[in-house]
């Protein structure tokens, strides 16, 4: 048994049509501006230097030694 599509179902589709379009073009709109934003915030961090020793404490290395 077949059933033909009626106008009022064309109207929904349309409409569900453009929604889930502005839906998806918003969230890639998003998506990239977070992207780029997170790229941006890596280029623009000052590279450290390889060759230098992480900073240490006398405190954190060497304990006093304890005598009884």
């Amino acid at each position: 048994m077949g059933t033909s599509l009626t106008p009022e179902f064309w109207e929904r589709f349309t409409l569900l049509l453009f929604v889930a379009m502005g839906v998806t073009f918003a969230l890639a709109a998003l998506f990239d501006a977070l992207a780029l934003r997170r790229l941006n915030r890596r280029a623009h961090r000052p590279a450290a230097s390889p060759t230098r020793a992480p900073h240490r404490t006398e405190t954190a290395d060497h304990r006093p030694s304890v005598r009884c």
